[in-house]
């Protein structure tokens, strides 16, 4: 949620949104191209000619493989960003320990006022 809202380069979100959009789209039609293309094949193998047969089914193939390599290098593209800005982007917090005779608030090293801590942040 925070890469998404992260104020960076927007190119970024908007591939990343026409590529859901994209998957959303393609998945179903994919799905029933293939079925469609298998059904011929099968029409083909009973009544008429077994070359089309196999090119409908090479067909089914194509398209089946063409689609899982998109959505794969898709998907490694954008894991890929990810990654990138989580490695740009870390928060980290440094806890001091309390000592025995000091306040027992944490306090930032700069400006000495008590620390509010939030859930995203990790405690190193």
């Amino acid at each position: 949620v925070q890469w998404l809202r992260n104020p960076g380069p927007q190119h970024e979100k908007r591939t990343l949104f026409g590529d859901m959009v994209c998957f959303l789209f393609i998945t179903p039609l994919a799905t029933v191209s293939g079925w469609l293309c298998l059904r011929g094949a099968v029409d083909h193998l009973h009544f008429s000619s077994r070359l089309e047969a196999v090119g409908l089914i090479a067909l089914t193939v194509a398209l089946f493989t063409i689609y899982l390599f998109w959505t794969l290098v898709s998907f490694r593209y954008h894991c890929r960003l990810y990654h990138e800005w989580r490695r740009n982007n870390q928060r980290v917090m440094l806890l001091i320990p309390k000592s025995a005779h000091g306040p027992s608030t944490q306090q930032s090293l700069l400006g000495l006022q008590p620390l509010k801590r939030s859930s995203k942040e990790t405690i190193v």
